[in-house]
């Protein structure tokens, strides 16, 4: 159902099509009521925009330089028929950058969505420069950790600065009933940031000292070293007891959640995890590494922390999981809470959607910067 100040509402998206996090936004705001088109490299659908747009600039950094004109180009004749009231980047050194540069005479919105400007500004003196200009020519930018606001301030950015989380669906990321045994989850991708092989070792080391206990580790998410794993899992002896998921929908993610006991989570570099967040609101525990975006959701009543690559952290959190069955339920139902309290999606999606109207009509809503104690 459209909302009241929903009308006239047009947003032009930058954002990669193929990306959950994108559809899910873009669905949030026209179920809000909103029209949206979005800008791509490469075409997908996605549910509820009225036109996907691909823009195929090559597989290089620079690409994203070079196909401004025609980024441009496209920008004029969409708005020529689509008349957008806001232009909205997702990740600030590429899309972002494209969003910046369109020429629209609207609001310009900014999402960080972690390694944007937690890593990719230290690459060098140009890409800081980068992210700082996109950053000067945004009036509203948002991040999903309070690591990564705080990392944006550096840059002095021209607009006011937010938290809002890409949040877990509360009403579909629901506590059930678990297994028999001991299983534990995955829910991150095959990519060596996420540190799998560290998993899979610390789970190894758990068997071992647990032999007569039944378990199971489930990995989903898919990526490039799926070989790779799967040579060391055979290698360990743990083919019967590794299941190897790879990339599902939310009804088959949520099923695997819900049988397992403890959801890990041990990147190098994050920023708010949305699998960590739909772990807690289907009351799990967490196992984190130590990073300022997992300490902002992780607590001692919640799960544990460890230290980053840490085989023998990893597999004493998850001993502690496995022996203390009943703390470890607590944990999860205080999880549960939390999240239904501080990370709802809908929740988070109100929130920006009340940004969106403050942008559009600043007389009657105020947009101000957020002091500390607000930005939650």
């Amino acid at each position: 159902m459209n909302r009241p100040d929903a009308e006239g509402v047009r947003i032009l998206f930058f954002a990669d099509a193929a990306s959950v996090h994108t559809r899910r936004w873009v669905a949030a705001m026209v179920e809000r009521g909103a029209r949206a088109v979005v800008i791509t490299r490469q075409a997908a659908e996605v549910p509820g925009a009225d036109e996907v747009i691909a823009i195929a600039p090559g597989s290089d950094k620079m690409s994203w330089f070079t196909a401004l004109p025609r980024v441009r180009k496209v920008v004029k004749e969409v708005a020529a028929r689509f008349q957008p009231t806001l232009v909205h980047g997702h990740y600030v050194t590429s899309y972002g950058l494209w969003a910046a540069a369109c020429g629209l005479k609207v609001p310009r919105v900014l999402t960080a969505w972690g390694s944007d400007v937690l890593v990719t500004p230290r690459e060098s003196r140009f890409m800081r420069m980068v992210v700082a200009w996109s950053m000067h020519h945004a009036d509203l930018v948002t991040a999903d950790s309070m690591d990564m606001i705080e990392e944006i301030a550096r840059f002095h950015p021209s607009g006011p600065c937010h938290q809002i989380l890409w949040g877990a669906d509360t009403d579909k990321f629901v506590p059930g009933t678990p297994a028999e045994g001991f299983e534990v989850i995955s829910l991150r991708s095959w990519e060596a940031n996420y540190n799998i092989d560290v998993i899979i070792e610390a789970f190894a080391r758990v068997v071992a000292q647990r032999p007569d206990s039944p378990m199971r580790l489930h990995l989903l998410g898919g990526g490039l070293l799926q070989d790779e794993l799967s040579q060391r899992v055979k290698s360990l002896g743990l083919q019967d007891l590794v299941q190897f998921h790879g990339r599902v929908g939310d009804a088959e993610m949520v099923a695997a959640i819900q049988r397992s006991r403890v959801s890990v989570s041990v990147p190098t570099s994050d920023a708010t995890s949305v699998s960590v967040l739909e772990s807690m609101s289907c009351a799990l525990p967490i196992i984190g590494s130590d990073l300022p975006a997992n300490r902002q959701w992780i607590d001692e009543q919640g799960g544990w922390i460890v230290p980053i690559r840490d085989v023998d952290a990893l597999a004493d959190a998850l001993l502690q999981a496995h022996d203390h069955p009943q703390q470890t339920t607590q944990m999860g139902q205080y999880n549960r809470a939390r999240i239904e309290r501080d990370a709802s999606r809908r929740g988070q999606m109100d929130a920006m959607w009340r940004l969106y109207q403050r942008l559009l009509h600043p007389t009657t809503y105020r947009l101000t910067r957020p002091r500390p104690q607000e930005r939650s």
